[in-house]
């Protein structure tokens, strides 16, 4: 080697090691391998790159993310979505939602019933909106893990099938969006090569020639799709992608991920499509040896990561899977996870369309032990990337690189992942820039890193911080007025069946929540009836109450302490309020292996359909206290369970609604409390404990006093003194109206609509209560006010 180009390699060489160490690696005195020599030869053969993804879907998993408030969301989709920035992924993966548990939840379907269609159900459409708005090139992927039910009258491949995928991608044309991949077979389940042939043409048909179609999906190491490829000419031709997942082993360290001859001597496009369910931060390793390894050993030219985002609370399965964790919107907290940074040294150096050199890709020193190394060129045939990973080597090893076959000799940028660290600041780090000398480099390799080594730029680190993580408190209340319909309300998870805003039925204004799947669906998981849920895992001592309306004959239930969910939908550590419209009732306790015990039941006036009645369900200690419109129908002592969420259920096909969620602490039919006003700090008083009807209420230093405990009523009133109810000064409607007490009679205009945004309004006037200028004296006289969400109209209960 000439004398001037030894003594750029060693300066490089050294110059990488300084930063590496500073980045928290630890460089060896000398390497502890030989020396493994790599040439970069752009002439290569390789296959054509498809891209790194993750799934958002299977299911459930993504749902609170759209709940955060900015500018927190926008930091979030940032880290998976935007090129050189995070993740910058290359490929996302939705669940075409079907009304079932999947794994986390269960998604909304675009058509509950035949004829059915909402394209602006759930909140996929919404993700692959925002990954579109970020990244244009992003791959999009749509797969059904289960189905409504009328599909088929309960048969997955079927007629009814076809019409709902097209469907299905009608609404995403509706929403701007393109879908280039679609698997027409039910995830991990069912597949069919004449059922692929007849969506192939259904797709030509209707204008969707464009779009690919992926066989496979299957189980773990699962290629049985690839089977009749060889002989069956038609679903040949039908399929663009041959696929598996976990093709490295499920929860496995990765490390091999062969695939069987005929799969390798298809001809076919292969993907690794699903891999991971692993925690966001423990999954790195896994994750950095399967990327290069899935090409390495299998030649697969797609990887993705289930899941997306860790985005449901603790007490949901695989809570801490995802590339991020996202599991408070109360409070904007997240976490960026190291398995987002393992797929961001691929996915920032590369692009769908780049293409492998098989000759510049392998294993270090040809010991898989060493770690992995794979080099892909731009199609611009300069530009050229190689990622390399030492997950399991024992020492530190220098690399000797060589660039040739057209590719550019020029500068060469490093960045390094030290995944042994806990460290953030050892994640994604641009440790040094190289200057080839005739094309020649060194670098020194730390074991348990990740190595980016390219020609191009545009790559980064975000910046954005999280809040400070914190608790979801009590009171907690939603009149669900606030939403168009279609949603889930704010923080609220279905995980059987579909729970979604509708227009408030029986006569009553306004917006509830209904359970809309009208009958059992095509699973996915084993069998539950519909339920979601919400809140604080922590909550122990509370009243949940709601009104509920039931559209035919069944029952709803009031879900309260509910814990632990098991993988099977129907496992849960809860109690429930089972009321039927026949006015039988029972409480009952469920645990995680499905076993329902009734505490204690009983009968009560019918229930009937379309009209609405009031159910609360108390905890204090293990006093559990059961009540139906105002009526105590029974006190029990059961100690099973001590804290959980609250949540809404019904019988199988049972249409219901629910409507004015609040959940207060303390025991007792109706909750009752100080309201606390957030910019002030003092609480809505009546003066001089006045009982004296026409006393405008005011702000006063919070006291405990009688004065100053309002109970929320099952008719919304807000009560004091047991007799007096918070009234707008004769029904006025105007902003600047008096709020008084006054007897309790009925009237709107003693109506109060308390909100998980912490505002009070009037049911007849539409208008907040806030003091008067926004004072935060004593004695500033409370009034109505154009509702604006200004803290000074937000209040608590304490």
């Amino acid at each position: 080697m000439p004398g001037t180009l030894l003594r750029t390699v060693r300066t490089a060489a050294v110059a990488v090691a300084a930063a590496v160490l500073a980045a928290g690696g630890v460089v060896a005195a000398a390497p502890a391998q030989a020396a493994t020599s790599i040439t970069v030869n752009g002439a290569s053969s390789g296959r054509t790159f498809d891209g790194v993804g993750a799934v958002s879907g299977g299911g459930g998993n993504s749902r609170l993310l759209i709940d955060y408030p900015e500018p927190q969301r926008s930091q979030i989709l940032d880290y998976l979505f935007k090129p050189g920035y995070g993740a910058a992924l290359q490929i996302l993966k939705v669940e075409i939602g079907g009304d079932t548990n999947s794994t986390s939840g269960a998604e909304a379907s675009h058509a509950h019933f035949r004829g059915d269609l909402n394209c602006d159900r759930g909140y996929q459409w919404w993700i692959m909106e925002q990954a579109k708005a970020r990244n244009p090139d992003i791959k999009l992927v749509g797969l059904p893990w289960g189905a409504p039910g009328w599909i088929g009258n309960g048969t997955f491949f079927s007629t009814d099938l076809v019409d709902y995928f097209l469907s299905w991608l009608g609404c995403a044309r509706q929403h701007g969006l393109t879908i280039d991949y679609l698997t027409p077979v039910q995830n991990e389940r069912q597949w069919s090569p004449d059922w692929t042939v007849t969506i192939r043409n259904a797709l030509n048909a209707n204008g969707y020639g464009s779009v690919k179609i992926i066989s496979g999906d299957s189980w773990p190491g699962d290629w049985g799709p690839a089977g009749p490829i060889a002989t069956n000419t038609a679903y040949r031709n039908a399929t663009d992608v041959l696929s598996a997942h976990y093709t490295c082993g499920y929860l496995s360290a990765q490390t091999s991920c062969a695939v069987p001859a005929n799969v390798a001597n298809s001809g076919k496009t292969l993907w690794s499509s699903e891999n991971g369910s692993q925690d966001y931060n423990d999954g790195a390793k896994p994750l950095a040896r399967g990327i290069n390894r899935v090409y390495l050993d299998g030649k697969m030219t797609a990887y993705l990561n289930w899941d997306l985002i860790a985005a449901v609370t603790p007490n949901i399965p695989w809570p801490t899977v995802g590339l991020v964790l996202a599991n408070q919107p109360w409070s904007g907290w997240y976490s960026v996870g190291k398995d987002l940074w393992a797929i961001a040294h691929t996915a920032q150096f590369t692009a769908p369309g780049w293409k492998y050199l098989d000759s510049s890709s392998g294993y270090l020193g040809g010991n898989r032990a060493n770690g992995s190394y794979v080099s892909l060129k731009s199609p611009n045939n300069s530009d050229y990337s190689t990622i390399i990973e030492t997950m399991d080597a024992a020492g530190a090893q220098t690399l000797n690189f060589s660039v040739t076959g057209g590719l550019s000799t020029g500068q060469v940028h490093v960045w390094a992942t030290n995944l042994n660290s806990t460290n953030p600041a050892d994640f994604f780090v641009h440790t040094a820039d190289i200057t080839p000398s005739a094309g020649s480099f060194s670098l020194t390799v730390q074991p348990g890193h990740l190595y980016s080594i390219t020609t191009t730029t545009g790559q980064g680190r975000g910046s954005a911080a999280s809040p400070s993580p914190g608790s979801l408190n009590l009171p907690y209340a939603d009149n669900f007025d606030g939403y168009t319909a279609g949603v889930e309300p704010r923080y609220l998870m279905a995980m059987q069946g579909a729970f979604e805003t509708s227009p408030c039925a029986g006569g009553r204004a306004g917006m509830c929540v209904r359970q809309a799947a009208p009958q059992q669906p095509i699973l996915w998981k084993e069998n539950a009836t519909p339920y979601a849920q919400l809140g604080n895992v922590n909550w122990n001592n509370y009243t949940v109450s709601a009104d509920v309306l039931l559209e035919k004959s069944g029952y709803a239930e009031l879900i309260g302490r509910a814990g632990t969910e098991d993988l099977k939908p129907c496992g849960l550590n809860a109690y429930y309020l089972r009321v039927s419209d026949t006015g039988a009732w029972s409480i009952v306790r469920n645990n995680t292996s499905c076993a329902m015990t009734t505490v204690a039941s009983g009968t009560t006036a019918a229930l009937g359909t379309n009209r609405w009645h009031s159910l609360a369900l108390a905890f204090s200690g293990s006093t559990i206290t059961a009540s139906i419109d105002g009526t105590v129908v029974r006190t029990v002592n059961d100690s099973t369970f001590s804290a959980g969420q609250v949540g809404f259920g019904t019988s199988q096909g049972e249409t219901a609604q629910f409507d004015n969620l609040a959940v207060v602490s303390g025991q007792g039919g109706a909750p009752t409390s100080a309201l606390r006003n957030t910019n002030s700090g003092r609480c809505l008083d009546v003066p001089g404990v006045s009982q004296t009807n026409g006393t405008q209420v005011t702000l006063w230093d919070c006291n405990a006093g009688t004065n100053q405990q309002w109970t929320l009523t099952s008719s919304k009133q807000l009560q004091v003194y047991g007799t007096k109810c918070l009234d707008a000064e004769a029904a006025g409607t105007a902003p600047g109206t008096r709020v008084i007490i006054w007897d309790c009679n009925g009237g709107t205009n003693q109506q109060w609509n308390l909100t998980a945004a912490g505002t009070i309004s009037g049911v007849h006037s539409g208008l907040c209560l806030g003091p008067n200028g926004a004072g935060t004296a004593n004695s500033t006289p409370v009034i109505l006010q154009t509702c604006d969400g200004g803290t000074s109209q937000q209040w608590m209960r304490s």
